[in-house]
């Protein structure tokens, strides 16, 4: 049996979700614009789909239709990428199949009598696909030859997932046990089948060369068998929505889980490129990895628009004319709450983005996941004790949020002795908002500053940028990352979503920032 790796990461990156308080939208608002002729399609990417087959896409995945809003027999369990990436296929628990770009439609189990509800999907190398049922039943269509099933054989538990060999020629089936069944060239290389779990198994991927795989269980723990290496998992965070999928870059050198609100978590070389909204009309069943352009999305403004980030000074002096508004909760560790906070949310509208203005502090108790550290449980309650001040307010929480790291006031302390206590208050910060179940939680900080405050902490959260370039505004995102890493020494991977690049608009005291 192949060693199993087992574990959480340690820097985890945006994992849960709750209920929110905004209008559900539809997803093709979401959806990341269809990628421009000659744009470049090299980076990993990914799909989402949720139960009513709506479509969800991120770093510049091409959207090529859906099923969301059209009338479906029985919901969407599964999504499948075409070889080319020009296209996928969605199939429904009755077997149904909806084909979307180039994907070819070769038939389904739709309409015919099934022993057991169909529970996933995957695509054959001459251009077919194979469908499998919860009984370990497969149904082979278009050139996707029939290797064998599980049907009709004694299972332990039911089949939940599978996935195809990378050269289309043969597939495995996972069970919620975590027992593996290996057809075609599919190797077995290990399964969990006979070893306790602490949830069950939702899903799985494999490696490029197909040496190996990967499965998860609902509570976002990884298990890695063969080639396939272990880079973090989801396991012992706390969390509100269970994960449903995970997929695998190109490259086998990362994966991506999303839970069923949307909230996306990467790790290896899986970068985040966003996360579903906060309020879903159907919830989130598969993922599908492909390659895109980078793009982020999942945010509630369009890039290349403006606005504003408010605070208590701009209480009754509120600008017009913006798209976005980012609004301050707490000016300090658990105190200072906005007195304007609800007024600048009703002001900001659709575009509500929320920040809250982090200080370094210890506490000696907090949750299971600091693991007794100080600055991390200081800076989980500190996030919780914000979210609860929103709340109060009558604010929608369920929005985009941001952590103010700074050195104004004596914040945070700046030299590399203070560093690291520094990134594990940022760290809480992030669990405590992934524990209310927010979606996207990101970082606000002066690209000069990131190393003498943070070091080399390097979260997988957007960031929203200080630049103050005296040029009216940025013009560009590429040029805001070249100018970032231009006067910093390091900077993490994530996307910069915003740069804040003035503090003075038509002689008013206020910040204007631009979307990227």
């Amino acid at each position: 049996m192949a060693s199993v790796s087992i574990g959480r990461a340690a820097l985890a990156t945006l994992g849960v979700v709750a209920l929110g308080l905004v209008a559900p939208v539809a997803e093709e608002s979401l959806a990341t614009p269809t990628t421009p002729a000659g744009a470049a399609t090299t980076v990993p990417a990914y799909w989402l789909v949720a139960s009513d087959g709506g479509i969800f896409s991120f770093g510049g995945a091409t959207y090529y239709g859906s099923m969301g809003g059209q009338h479906l027999n029985q919901p969407i369990v599964g999504i499948a990428a075409t070889r080319d990436d020009a296209g996928y296929w969605e199939v429904a628990s009755d077997g149904g199949i909806f084909a979307f770009g180039d994907a070819p439609f070769y038939g389904s189990m739709g309409g015919q009598h099934l022993n057991q509800p169909i529970v996933g999907i995957a695509g054959a190398a001459g251009g077919g696909y194979w469908e499998v049922a919860s009984d370990g039943g497969i149904f082979s269509f278009g050139n996707a030859p029939f290797y064998g099933s599980m049907g009709g054989r004694h299972l332990n538990q039911p089949i939940v997932g599978m996935a195809a060999t990378p050269s289309g020629n043969g597939y495995w089936l996972v069970a919620s046990d975590g027992g593996i069944f290996a057809f075609g060239d599919a190797q077995f290389h290990g399964s969990m089948g006979g070893h306790p779990l602490n949830k069950p198994i939702v899903g799985m991927t494999a490696t490029a060369d197909g040496g190996g795989y990967w499965f998860t269980a609902s509570d976002g723990g990884v298990f890695a068998f063969g080639d396939a290496g272990y880079f973090g998992s989801l396991g012992g965070l706390p969390m509100s929505r269970p994960v449903a999928a995970m997929a695998a870059t190109r490259d086998g050198n990362g994966y991506w889980f999303t839970n069923n609100n949307g909230a996306v978590s990467g790790f290896g070389d899986a970068g985040y490129y966003g996360s579903a909204p906060q309020v879903l009309n159907a919830p989130v069943v598969g993922m599908a990895a492909t390659l895109g352009n980078g793009a982020f999305g999942g945010v509630p403004f369009q890039s290349g628009t403006y606005g504003f980030d408010v605070s208590k000074y701009q209480c009754g002096q509120l600008p017009s004319q913006h798209t976005f508004g980012v609004v301050e909760v707490d000016g300090w560790s658990n105190s200072h709450t906005n007195p304007c906070l609800a007024a600048e949310a009703s002001w900001a509208g659709a575009g509500l983005n929320l920040y809250t203005y982090l200080t370094t502090g210890a506490s000696s108790s907090g949750p299971g996941i600091c693991g007794g550290n100080a600055g991390c449980n200081f800076g989980y309650g500190e996030a919780q004790h914000a979210f609860a001040d929103a709340q109060a307010a009558g604010v929608s929480t369920g929005v985009t949020w941001w952590l103010d790291v700074e050195s104004s006031g004596g914040a945070f302390q700046t030299g590399s002795q203070f560093a690291s206590g520094n990134a594990d208050v940022v760290q809480g910060a992030i669990y405590g908002l992934e524990g209310e179940g927010i979606n996207n939680v990101g970082i606000y900080l002066s690209a000069d500053n990131w190393q003498s405050l943070l070091g080399s902490y390097s979260p997988g959260v957007p960031l929203w940028i200080a630049w103050y370039s005296g040029n009216g505004g940025p013009y560009g995102c590429t040029n805001a990352r070249i100018e970032a890493q231009r006067v910093s020494s390091f900077l993490p991977p994530g996307p910069i979503v915003l740069t804040q690049y003035t503090d003075t608009v038509n002689g008013q005291s206020i910040d204007g920032d631009y979307a990227c």
